[in-house]
């Protein structure tokens, strides 16, 4: 190792402060790279999401180093600390409860901060939740995209998913299993339950599984099941899959047909009609509007 602070073995140094952001395992404790393994043992303390969480790991592979807890609730803070420590000298390992800091996990505020501060940032690469879902998942992978949790209310849900309901790529979204029944009924009623997507539970863990199919057939086996567990990556492949790039509501023909049959069979107005439509679709009057407005241009 060269001893003037220059960069070696893949952007590390041999002396000086640095600020590793290290990836750990979703679920499997083999999946973490040797690299990995070496940084936690020699950096002088690891920021940790939970550090009863990572105890566990670092016992696993008999690891010593201390640990002190960076999280969404005290990150604004600890991060300043945290770099006056690295200004100092100091190297620090920045972890999440599982994958790769700062991807959906704390890590962001930290990371800047000390690019700010001119401190060495090595990223020491491993396990991800949503690439590995997306490597087994069976959708196309030339072109992905990955957005995150999606919104726990319902409107915002429905808006985020209405804007990459004509995706031309693979969509990747972590998901709560409480709402993941919710969140598939909206995909059917917003893209159409001929979309393809798949449902990535507990991946690398003991009760590991993939349910791929339609939107539609996949909503009804989980709702067979009663309550889901485990955590979940849902991915959404892309419009031209589903053989149609437009939500059977988009479909202006049909929407525009279906009001006027509506008002005729039950004497309603525009306004009225277009409100028992919504019902009928399982959405919103005022998307059910919005979707009227687009096929009438």
């Amino acid at each position: 190792m060269k001893a003037d602070g220059q960069p070696v073995r893949g952007g590390e140094t041999a002396r000086g402060p640095c600020l590793y952001v290290v990836a750990t395992p979703i679920g499997n404790l083999e999946d973490i790279t040797l690299r990995a393994l070496r940084v936690l043992k020699e950096v002088d303390v690891i920021a940790c999401e939970d550090t009863r969480q990572t105890r566990k790991l670092l016992d696993h592979y008999g690891i010593p180093t201390r640990t002190i807890s960076y999280h969404e609730h005290n990150e604004m803070t600890r991060a300043a600390e945290l770099i006056v420590n690295l200004e100092q000298g100091g190297r620090l390992a920045l972890v999440s409860d599982a994958g790769m800091p700062s991807i959906s996990d704390p890590g962001y505020r930290l990371i800047t901060l000390a690019i700010r501060h001119r401190v060495p940032v090595v990223p020491v690469p491993g396990a991800s939740a949503f690439v590995a879902a997306l490597a087994a998942s069976g959708l196309p992978t030339d072109s992905f995209k990955f957005n995150g949790f999606l919104p726990a209310k319902r409107g915002e849900r429905r808006d985020q998913l209405e804007r990459v309901r004509d995706s031309p790529r693979t969509v990747i979204y972590y998901e709560a299993p409480r709402r993941i029944v919710e969140t598939l009924a909206d995909i059917v009623a917003i893209m159409g339950g001929s979309r393809h997507v798949v449902i990535a539970r507990e991946v690398t863990k003991l009760h590991e599984e993939f349910l791929r199919g339609r939107a539609d057939e996949i909503l009804e086996q989980l709702r067979e099941r009663g309550e889901v567990k485990g955590e979940i990556t849902l991915l959404i492949g892309r419009a031209a899959e589903a053989g149609e790039r437009a939500a059977p509501l988009r479909t202006g023909t049909k929407l525009r047909q279906r009001l006027e049959q509506v008002m005729d069979e039950r004497q309603l107005d525009e306004k009225a009609a277009l409100k028992a439509i919504a019902k009928e679709m399982g959405v919103s009057r005022s998307e059910a509007y919005r979707e009227l407005q687009r096929a009438k241009r």
